[in-house]
C-alpha cells in the first residue's frame, strides 16, 4: 500500500501546515472564533460564498437493518434492533444541500440515537442557523459553546454528523473534493480489513472464510476480557492468514496487568499493534505499556479531541490512533489529529463505527487524501444491510474506491430516507 504523501501549501481557506497544527486545541471557542474571522476575510472576494447561509436543518433519525452478529449492536432484550444513526440535512440559502451522519453506539460511547436527535434539534442547530457554512472553524466554536466538553469533547459523534454535512455543502457549492478543498491528492483506493468478533472459537475459521470470500486478507479482532480465548483467536486467524495485517482490539477491555501479560504473547503470535487495551483514563497503565514496548499502542476510544491527543503525545502514552471522523466531532479535528501524529512520526491507522454510506465517505475521503498504509477497520459494507445512498459501497477485493466528486462525493437518495424512516418508526414500536 503506497502512501500517497502529506497535504501540500495551504488549505481551501488559506491555511498553512503550521496555522492548521496550531488550532490543536478545539475546546478553545475565542482562539477558534478569530482563526474563523481570519477564515473569513481570505474568502471575502467570492460573493457567492461570503453571502451563503444555512437556512435549514434537517434531522432523520433511523435503524439500519443489520447482518449477522456484532457485539456493540446487542442491547438490553426490548431494545429496538438496527444500526442507530441520525442523518442531518443543511440546507443552504441557495438551495445547496450537504448530508451527514452521527452514528451513536450506546455500547460503545454513552450517545444514544435519542441524545443525538434532541441535541442536534434543541441545541445545535438553533445556534447554526443563519451562519456561513464555509465558516467550520465557527461552527465548531458554537457547537462547542452550546454543548461543552466534560474532560473532552461534549457529543462529539453527535456533531460530527452536523460537521460532515457543511464539509458536504461546502464541497458541493465549490464543485470541488474533500482533497481538493484540502490541498490533498484525490482519488484511489482503501484496503479494508475484515472484523472477527466470534462468540465462540468454533466460529472463528467460517467466519475468516468468508472474508476470504469477500476479497479480504487483513483482518482485525476483537480481543478482551479473556487472554486464553484471545490468544487462540489470533492462532487462528495468524494461520488462516499468515501474510495479512492482524489488528487486535481490545476496547478498553483489559485491566492492567493483563494487558501488560498478553501484550508480549500477542506479539510473539504475529499481531502487530494492540489497540485501546486499557480503559481510556487508565494513563499509569497506558504508561507502563508504553514503557514495556511489546507491541505498538493504538489509541481509540481515549483520543476524541486534537487536544486529548497533544496530551497523549506529551506524556509518551501511544504509539498511534486509531482515526474515526464519527469519534471526535468531524472531519475539521480528525484533520489535525492526522497532522498531529503525521508530524509526531506516529502511526495513523483507520477504523470506523460500522459507517453507514454518508459517515463512510467521509471517513474514506479523509483516509485516501491523508494516504493511509494500513488497512482500515471500516465494518459497514460487512455488518449493515441497506444504503440510503443513490450507489451503495460494495467493496471489490477488499478495497473501497475514495470518492471523488464534490464534497463528500456521494448522493443521497430522499426516497430511501423517506422508507427508511417509516421502517425504524416500525422496528421501534414493535421492540
Amino acid at each position: 500500500m503506497k502512501e500517497r504523501g502529506k497535504p501540500r501549501g495551504k488549505d481551501d481557506a488559506g491555511h498553512s501546515r503550521r496555522e492548521f497544527l496550531q488550532m490543536a486545541g478545539v475546546g478553545a471557542v475565542g482562539p477558534l472564533l478569530i482563526l474563523s474571522a481570519k477564515n473569513e476575510a481570505r474568502r471575502k472576494g467570492s460573493k457567492r460564498m461570503s453571502k451563503m447561509k444555512i437556512e435549514r436543518l434537517e434531522i432523520f433519525p433511523v435503524r439500519y437493518p443489520t447482518i449477522g452478529y456484532f457485539k456493540f449492536f446487542v442491547g438490553p432484550p426490548g431494545t429496538p434492533a438496527g444500526r442507530p444513526a441520525v442523518l442531518v440535512k443543511v440546507t443552504a440559502n441557495d438551495g445547496t444541500v450537504g448530508w451527514g451522519e452521527s452514528v451513536p453506539i450506546p455500547k460503545w460511547s454513552y450517545e444514544t440515537l435519542e441524545s443525538a436527535a434532541s441535541t442536534i434539534e434543541n441545541y445545535l442547530k438553533p445556534v447554526l442557523l443563519g451562519r456561513d457554512p464555509f465558516d467550520l472553524l465557527g461552527a465548531h466554536g458554537a457547537m462547542n459553546n452550546a454543548i461543552a466538553p466534560s474532560f473532552s469533547t461534549g457529543a462529539p459523534i453527535t456533531k460530527s454528523g452536523i460537521d460532515m454535512a457543511l464539509h458536504d455543502l461546502a464541497g458541493k457549492a465549490s464543485g470541488l473534493s474533500l482533497a481538493q478543498r484540502w490541498g490533498c491528492p484525490t482519488g484511489g483506493k482503501i484496503t479494508l480489513s475484515w472484523t472477527l468478533n466470534p462468540r465462540t472459537l468454533d466460529e472463528t475459521e467460517k467466519l475468516i472464510e468468508e472474508g476470504k470470500r469477500r476479497g479480504y486478507s487483513n483482518f482485525n479482532v476483537k480481543v478482551a476480557p479473556d487472554p486464553a480465548f484471545d490468544m487462540e483467536l489470533c492462532r487462528i486467524v495468524k494461520k488462516s492468514v499468515p501474510d495479512g495485517f492482524l489488528w487486535a482490539d481490545a476496547n478498553g477491555g483489559y485491566d492492567p496487568a493483563t494487558a501488560l501479560e498478553i501484550a508480549p504473547k500477542l506479539a510473539d503470535i504475529g499481531v502487530p499493534v494492540l489497540e485501546q487495551p486499557l480503559p481510556s483514563n487508565r494513563l499509569a497503565g497506558y504508561r507502563e505499556l508504553k514503557r514495556q514496548g511489546a507491541l505498538p499502542i493504538i489509541m481509540d476510544e481515549g483520543v476524541v479531541s486534537p487536544a486529548d491527543l497533544v496530551e497523549f503525545i506529551r506524556l509518551d502514552l501511544l504509539d498511534g490512533v486509531a482515526m474515526k471522523p464519527a469519534r471526535c466531532g468531524g472531519l475539521l479535528p480528525a484533520r489535525r489529529e492526522v497532522e498531529l501524529l503525521k508530524d509526531a512520526g506516529l502511526m495513523f491507522l483507520g477504523s470506523g463505527l460500522t459507517d453507514p454510506g454518508i459517515s463512510l465517505a467521509a471517513s474514506l475521503a479523509l483516509y485516501g487524501a491523508y494516504g493511509l498504509r494500513f488497512p482500515a477497520a471500516l465494518n459497514g459494507p460487512q455488518f449493515l444491510a441497506k444504503s440510503v445512498l443513490k450507489r451503495p459501497f460494495k467493496p471489490v477485493n477488499g478495497e473501497l474506491p475514495v470518492p471523488t466528486g464534490p464534497g463528500l462525493g456521494v448522493e443521497v437518495d430522499e426516497e430511501k430516507v423517506k422508507a427508511l424512516v417509516t421502517e425504524s418508526r416500525t422496528t421501534r414500536a414493535s421492540a
